[in-house]
């Protein structure tokens, strides 16, 4: 039966644990590589190597009985892409994203590059600015909703439906109870547009309508569909740009490397998907016995791949609390997942945030922030607002341009 699996007593859901979660995350993983939550009734695996190893087993850990941590939502989620298996999740994943290829975005970029330095010129030329309001959700905000094809005069609800998609997936909580009507608004709306067939000609929406027609989805699996894209790569996106400019302005230095080396930027960004982690976690459920560690999973149990935790754990990455641009494996890191269903916009977020990185590499010296404010959400991290300044530098006569991005390495190296 194995040894007897060891419990963790505090919510990691709790307002004052979302508000600080790292010294609970380190609590989790001293405690061994599986753990039980009280709070929750269900396993979690908070250390590198066995969430790595999950997300990797798509026949052990399943999706299909949804990924949240309240039934609720599972039921009311499954046949997504984020809640599917086997053929079926192949499917729908080659239909939503097979388009989106990182070749198939390549002309894409320079319009997000133009987009972005524009962006950061004006905030340079004001001084100071919101860096989450201003810059972080300027570009998802403007990029995703074209390429879903969302109609452009219904877009202003678009950030608290977001939020609200996220917070019902945690447990039933008050926090998911408060965010259901506005998850329903969303689910309500998106199936009216698919309906009346309301998205723009040529994007993620209009293809799915056009895949209903030939027989290949069910007309009503649309809506679903359009939001597994719309809402993961607006808030990821927005959540890392924000952190970004946060630790950048927390570690001079750090922007100091950055600046000197464009082509760190991916790696950069990796470091802050490592630190930052925008997902704090998924839920899968066992469809067999397994071992982990000197512990016995049961079948059928619900197990938390805590990304966030495992980003951070000293077993794989020297230094894990330090922010180091220059990490050696952090391409290995699981901010946008790994494995059937790693974040498969992910390549998007990427030109998103690398072209934002470059803009301000080019134009500003140093990066001053104020207090920040840490949004409260079941799933995402994500700050709500941090005030800043930007020290103008002088324009380099060549952009920068970011470099390709390190790959996840052969192993974790301990």
């Amino acid at each position: 039966m194995g040894r007897p699996v060891p419990a963790f007593t505090p919510d990691l859901f709790a307002d004052d644990v979302l508000l600080d979660p790292y010294p609970h995350y380190r609590q989790l993983r001293d405690l061994g590589p599986l753990v039980w939550l009280e709070a929750q009734q269900v396993y979690v695996l908070p250390r590198y190597e066995e969430v790595r190893a999950a997300l990797r087993d798509a026949e052990t850990y399943r999706s299909g009985r949804g990924v949240g941590l309240n039934d609720l939502v599972n039921e009311r989620g499954r046949g997504t892409t984020l809640a599917s298996d086997g053929r079926a999740h192949d499917v729908q994943r080659q239909l939503l994203f097979g388009p989106l290829t990182p070749k198939s975005l390549v002309p894409l970029r320079a319009s997000v590059e133009r987009l972005a330095d524009d962006l950061v010129a004006g905030l340079v030329a004001r001084g100071e600015c919101d860096a989450v309001a201003d810059l972080a959700r300027a570009l998802p905000l403007t990029v995703v909703p074209d390429l879903v094809g969302w109609p452009a005069e219904s877009r202003a609800n678009l950030l608290p439906w977001a939020a609200a998609g996220f917070d019902v997936l945690g447990p039933m909580n008050g926090r998911a109870q408060r965010a259901l009507p506005a998850f329903g608004e969303l689910l309500e709306f998106t199936g009216q547009v698919a309906s009346k067939e309301g998205f723009a000609p040529d994007g993620v929406g209009a293809r799915l309508l056009a895949a209903a027609r030939r027989g290949e989805i069910a007309p009503e699996q649309v809506g679903p569909l359009v939001l597994d894209y719309l809402v993961p790569s607006m808030d990821t996106t927005i959540s890392a740009i924000g952190s970004a400019v946060w630790l950048f302005a927390r570690h001079s230095e750090q922007w100091s490397a950055v600046r000197a080396e464009p082509e760190l930027i991916p790696r950069a960004f990796n470091e802050v998907l490592r630190l930052e982690s925008p997902i704090r976690c998924f839920s899968r459920v066992t469809t067999r016995e397994t071992t982990v560690g000197e512990h016995t999973l049961p079948a059928g149990a619900r197990v938390v791949l805590h990304y966030a935790s495992a980003n951070r754990d000293e077993r794989c990455f020297t230094a894990p609390d330090e922010f180091d641009v220059r990490r050696e494996n952090v391409g290995g890191q699981l901010g946008f997942g790994l494995g059937t269903h790693n974040c498969a916009g992910q390549g998007l977020a990427r030109i998103e945030a690398h072209a934002v990185l470059a803009a301000l590499a080019r134009r500003v010296a140093r990066i001053s922030a104020g207090e920040p404010v840490r949004g409260l959400n079941n799933l995402i991290n994500h700050l709500t607002a941090l005030p800043v300044t930007l020290h103008p530098a002088a324009e380099r006569a060549e952009p920068a341009g970011p470099a390709a991005s390190p790959g996840p390495p052969t192993r974790c190296p301990v």
